[in-house]
């Protein structure tokens, strides 16, 4: 919320699951006991540092999970990561933490320092984070994730598991400590039939219920879309301009000048206007949605888009005109809200 206060993020206010006690205690243990340094930069500036991970608690995300074929698991993987920028500029919501004006999307810096961890030689390489976008596409299967799991980060909860090994317990925890922006997962349906899921992180929370599912509708038509094409879009795009897009995209929302397939640099607003919410409308086609359902949900994205009106500018905007009262502009935040 914006309206979070630096003092409301103490251990007093944990959730009292034994996960996050071991989370805190392991996450400084593997820093050497160093307290956590948060360093971002907008229109104003933050500079702080907490001997504890409770600023993770101001980074609420949207998680939407995506079902694959096993064998298509990569495309859509890399087809995600690729939808990470246009998607993030549409729906930023996060522009203020402790009253300062920071990034379009300040989860994004905020969840990256505030559990700043690295592989096995700690922070020495710069690729290796625990949050992360990742060191790049996968070449041919999402086991490939798996493997830089064990390769490169230690285990951070060292917790027993007492599921069957057939269920993987121990790799899905061990990956659930690794918060990959786009993050791969091994589930079981009730009947213990193993899936694999892609969960898309990016998204806020809010401003509406309503703007979440047309969030959500974005995603799910534009990555299969994507994902479709007999080529490989990672040949089009390097993975260095999907992940430079990403960040620009929570820095600046739709203002953020974006390099897309076909080589030219769009702002966000544009790409979205012209490539974007076309392909997410065919991509809901394919999926089997009516064309009443897709414009109720899609519209809501290209009104937004088009006035450039995100909850990100709405709260900069507005929080102007009542002269910087947090608490009087999270108020009219609600009351829209509940209102619709």
């Amino acid at each position: 919320l914006p309206t979070i206060r630096n003092e409301d993020l103490c251990l007093a206010n944990m959730s009292a699951m034994n996960r996050f006690d071991v989370l805190n205690e392991q996450v400084l243990q593997q820093r050497g006991g160093s307290p956590i340094r948060i360093d971002i930069e907008g229109a104003d500036q933050l500079h702080l540092s907490r001997p504890d991970v409770m600023l993770e608690a101001a980074t609420t995300s949207f998680q939407l999970h995506l079902q694959v074929p096993f064998e298509q698991a990569g495309r859509y993987y890399n087809a995600s990561l690729i939808s990470c920028a246009p998607l993030l500029a549409a729906a930023v919501n996060s522009p203020l933490l402790f009253g300062q004006r920071l990034w379009q999307e300040t989860r994004v810096p905020l969840f990256e320092q505030s559990v700043e961890l690295g592989g096995y030689n700690g922070l020495a390489e710069p690729t290796l984070r625990r949050v992360t976008f990742g060191r790049g596409y996968v070449a041919g299967s999402l086991l490939e994730l798996f493997e830089e799991n064990l390769e490169h980060y230690p285990v951070l909860l060292p917790m027993p598991q007492t599921e069957p090994a057939a269920r993987y317990p121990h790799l899905r925890l061990h990956n659930g400590a690794i918060w990959r922006w786009v993050r791969p997962l091994i589930g079981f349906d009730a009947a213990g039939l193993g899936h694999v899921r892609l969960e898309q992180r990016v998204l806020p929370s809010g401003p509406t219920v309503l703007d979440m599912i047309a969030n959500a509708a974005l995603y799910f038509g534009l990555v299969h879309a994507l994902a479709q094409p007999p080529g490989a879009l990672e040949t089009e795009l390097p993975f260095a301009m999907a992940r430079d897009n990403f960040y620009a995209a929570a820095r600046h929302g739709l203002q953020a000048e974006l390099t897309w397939l076909d080589g030219r640099r769009y702002t966000a607003r544009e790409l979205n206007l012209e490539i974007g919410l076309p392909l997410a409308r065919q991509g809901l086609r394919d999926f089997g949605l009516s064309d009443a359902e897709i414009e109720h949900y899609l519209g809501v994205v290209e009104a937004r888009v088009r006035s450039g009106q995100t909850g990100a500018a709405w709260q900069l905007q507005r929080l102007a005109q009542v002269d910087g009262d947090v608490h009087r502009m999270m108020d009219d935040y609600l009351d829209n809200q509940r209102a619709g």
